[in-house]
């Protein structure tokens, strides 16, 4: 009997520890597939040039008369973790203290942002700058920050807008997808006088909820116990867990107007993520639910409509 028991100890001691380390094999992957992807297409400057001409053909005559003019900067910071961040600007073309900072999505950059930078500069006379976030365009860093570290960084390019154009400006924070999840993260927190308001474009509720999506659509699996473990490994790693990672708690405490834009046919995204987030937003806050858009397709699909509701949004509060 005691044999028997020893046995069977033994054989559940084994099952444990294959199953340990198929779980901390399966949590690297994870994190390694989400966070350090490859390839990684905005890092790609050159075909993201391509691209965003490729996709909306009507600012290729504006980023061509930005070339000629050498008016489209790069410029560098320094984060406090060490890591060296880029981004792009331009001036207005006539002096202006109406200033947005556009954040680009997942495994994108700044320059496949260039045509809300249109909209901004070229339709509504602002000065722009759209950084790259870490792991990303010409950005140092060795992994994907998800918007949670990038709130920080953004929040320091907000800086160095208000600095470059003129020290007193006014200004809007506009991203899109996971740029949009940063926005909403940059909201939570305590901003400067300047900033006056928000639009936010597709963005999650928090990583948790957005990783457990895709786990159980690529994957099949269920939250327990992968997402977990792989939550762990990443505040091991990287600081941050993906529950604190959360757009919905900071958008509760933002009292700064907020513009909520989703496609009704979102998939990846999904559409259901924007209630809770417009309902945890106090006032004031506007949503637009676009007709037929899917991920990150609303300006593409309707650019005139889309340009009007952030012009009308913005002139309200700047």
């Amino acid at each position: 009997m005691k044999r028997t028991q020893r046995r069977i100890l033994c054989a559940f001691a084994a099952v444990t520890v294959v199953l340990l380390i198929v779980l901390t094999i399966g949590s690297f992957f994870m994190l390694d597939f989400a966070l350090r992807p490859t390839p990684n297409d905005g890092k790609d400057v050159t075909a993201c040039y391509a691209g965003v001409k490729r996709d909306y053909p009507w600012i290729t005559p504006w980023l061509d008369s930005l070339s000629t003019a050498e008016a489209l900067r790069d410029t560098f910071i320094v984060n406090p973790d060490g890591i060296r961040l880029h981004a792009l600007y331009v001036r207005a073309d006539r002096l202006t203290d109406h200033t947005a900072v556009i954040v680009h999505g997942y495994t994108d950059s700044s320059v496949r942002m260039l045509m809300i930078g249109y909209l901004y500069h070229r339709r509504l006379g602002y000065n722009i700058l759209l950084p790259d976030l870490q792991n990303c365009g010409l950005s140092g860093g060795d992994a994907i920050q998800m918007g949670w570290k990038d709130r920080l960084d953004v929040m320091q390019w907000m800086q160095v807008a208000n600095a470059t154009f003129g020290g007193h400006t006014r200004m809007v924070v506009h991203g899109i997808s996971m740029g949009a999840a940063t926005t909403m993260m940059v909201a939570g927190e305590s901003n400067p006088n300047y900033v006056r308001c928000y639009v936010e474009d597709c963005g999650y509720t928090s990583v948790w909820d957005q990783f457990g999506k895709e786990l159980g659509e690529q994957f099949h699996l269920p939250d327990f116990p992968l997402l977990y473990t792989a939550s762990a490994l990443c505040k091991v790693r990287y600081g941050w867990s993906f529950g604190e990672a959360s757009a919905l708690a900071q958008v509760s405490k933002c009292r700064l107007p907020m513009l909520f834009i989703h496609g009704d046919a979102d998939a990846y995204v999904p559409t259901w993520m924007l209630y809770p987030l417009y309902e945890a937003k106090p006032q004031p806050k506007e949503r637009w639910i676009v007709p037929g858009a899917t991920h990150a397709m609303s300006y593409k699909m309707h650019p005139e409509a889309y340009t009007r509701r952030v012009e009308k949004f913005t002139k309200q509060y700047n």
